[in-house]
């Protein structure tokens, strides 16, 4: 993909958002999270095409969320190439038994917005990113449920990949090989959250998968 200026946009929950900023600050708006780290190299690599980077992950979003700011944080924006990274807090209010977890909506909720965008933004291609944990933190207690609910997530986000013709990035088996070597907690402070090495890690999988496949941005 190298026709003008590109504009990639990063959606999800806090993992994305990176306490990036909300205004027009340029030291501030990526936050810094794995989209800062993408930017900063593809920024680097093509500064003669300046590829435009935009930021639009909120902190303690499910996927649900995302489809109600969708006009607005995605569509408006008519990127050329849209990353979505999301799955977390699905889980996590499913697990909680709280209200706003009593049914599961991220398929069904995902479907609508990859429909919706390919619809309105025919051009737009997607790449989505598996949702990953690790045995640390908040996922230690209940486990195998957290290893349960993630997995029927990166395998329904790798059928709705293929359905809709997006970049799988699998990152699972990244962090799980990462870990063995290091300890959980190394990549995922909370078994959640990466760290600064996790967003390296979890940068240098994006940036490979993609630039290494037909969405290469050039």
């Amino acid at each position: 993909m190298s026709e003008q200026q590109l504009t990639v946009l990063f959606q999800g929950d806090s993992i994305t958002d990176g306490a990036r900023g909300r205004n027009d600050d340029l030291n501030h708006i990526l936050g810094h999270s794995y989209p800062y780290l993408i930017a900063s190299r593809l920024g680097y690599e093509l500064a003669e095409k300046a590829p435009h980077f935009i930021n639009k992950g909120i902190s303690g979003n499910r996927v649900s969320d995302l489809y109600a700011r969708w006009n607005e944080d995605a569509l408006s924006l008519k990127p050329d190439v849209l990353s979505i990274l999301i799955g977390v807090n699905d889980a996590g209010r499913t697990m909680s038994g709280e209200a706003s977890g009593a049914t599961d909506r991220f398929e069904r909720a995902y479907r609508h917005l990859l429909e919706e965008t390919a619809e309105v933004l025919p051009q737009t291609r997607f790449v989505l990113v598996e949702p990953f944990i690790l045995k640390t933190g908040v996922t230690l207690e209940r486990w195998d449920e957290w290893q349960q609910i993630i997995k029927g997530y990166q395998e329904k986000t790798a059928a709705l990949a293929a359905e809709y013709n997006a970049v799988l990035v699998r990152v699972q088996h990244v962090f799980d090989k990462a870990s063995e070597v290091t300890g959980a907690a190394y990549w995922l402070w909370d078994g959640v959250h990466p760290t600064a090495a996790g967003h390296e890690l979890l940068a240098r999988e994006w940036l490979s998968t993609v630039q290494n496949s037909r969405l290469a941005i050039k």
